[in-house]
């Protein structure tokens, strides 16, 4: 028998990464900037988490203070998540390179990054293993609600989840909000769909596209910290984010970007993602386990080209996708 019980709670832990990934870079495309280096950043984001919570740990005298050994690692979190944020803005927006190929370099940067200040923490943990574990501090984010265990089966699919949790999806629903409703949210969108005009409406084309590519980057960034804080329970290993950044980026176009659609999304897309664990024995073999895998892209792709028939303008990315504004050409 399929347990549902079981199968949700897994599938919302993989799908919060996914949530932070594409609510970041939804608000990032919003400002007409398309950046592939979302999984670089939440790699960033994971590494630098890692980083402040190893000092922490080694430094700390007696118990963790349950605020320190969470503000530290989130801040170093967000500060790394910023730093390629305002890297990706300089080289796209400031200097007009290349946003595809700025993206992919950023990805493989992240990567390395994180691969290499992970390398050298476990080299100088001197583990026989090749991983980081930061049980204590990973304690405090992934620790749920204290009564979700008396509620039987309502407190296992929808209580039982670290702080970071609730918090991506607070982050998602107000983003629709103020992409809807406030004026903020309308010149960002308008930023999006035609910068000249915008621009010559008197709104500042470069802080928005900066302020939305960075707060995005810091969002994304989150997700990384949770993936590594309570999914993985406070265990770095090197490459072992997978594919979970280009999975968010998928997730975006699935999404039609809107972020609370993202919410749901996210969960169908993480449950996808680890259909093949809750499978009956006889079919989940290991030479289908990368076909189940594939689903939520096969998705995607089915998605994108059902929009793309229809051709219903909110439905489709921002007119300026990907494209520098060059103001003299106003």
């Amino acid at each position: 028998m399929f347990n549902f019980v079981a199968f949700i709670p897994t599938a919302v832990q993989q799908g919060i990464p996914l949530l932070y990934g594409s609510t970041g870079e939804i608000l990032t495309q919003k400002s007409g900037n398309l950046n592939l280096g979302i999984p670089g950043v939440m790699y960033v984001g994971g590494i630098c988490g890692v980083i402040g919570s190893f000092i922490y740990e080694n430094h700390a005298t007696g118990a963790l203070n349950p605020f320190l050994a969470i503000m530290i690692p989130m801040v170093c979190s967000l500060l790394g998540s910023l730093l390629m944020g305002l890297l990706y803005c300089f080289l796209t927006v400031t200097l007009r390179a290349n946003q595809n190929v700025t993206g992919l370099a950023m990805t493989t940067f992240g990567v390395g990054f994180g691969n290499f200040f992970g390398g050298s923490l476990i080299k100088i943990s001197k583990l026989d293993v090749p991983s980081i574990t930061l049980t204590k501090t990973s304690a405090f984010f992934s620790k749920s609600l204290p009564f979700a265990g008396k509620l039987g089966w309502f407190g296992k699919i929808f209580l039982s989840y670290g702080f970071l949790a609730y918090l991506s999806i607070v982050i998602a629903l107000i983003m629709a909000f103020v992409f809807k409703h406030t004026r903020t949210g309308l010149h960002l969108r308008a930023v999006g769909e035609n910068p000249a005009t915008a621009d010559a409406a008197g709104i500042n084309v470069t802080k928005y596209k900066y302020v939305a590519t960075c707060l995005g980057c810091m969002i994304a960034g989150l997700g990384g910290l949770y993936y590594v804080m309570d999914y993985a329970s406070g265990v770095w290993s090197n490459d072992a984010f997978g594919d979970r950044g280009w999975l968010a980026i998928a997730l975006v176009i699935f999404t039609l970007w809107k972020p609370d659609l993202s919410i749901f999304a996210s969960i169908l897309f993480g449950g996808l993602y680890v259909l093949y664990l809750y499978l009956p024995t006889n079919m989940a073999h290991m030479e289908y386990t990368e076909l189940y895998k594939m689903i939520p892209y096969i998705i995607t792709l089915l998605v994108l080209v059902f929009t793309s028939v229809r051709n219903k303008r909110e439905n489709q990315p921002p007119a300026s996708l990907g494209t520098n504004y060059f103001r003299e050409e106003r």
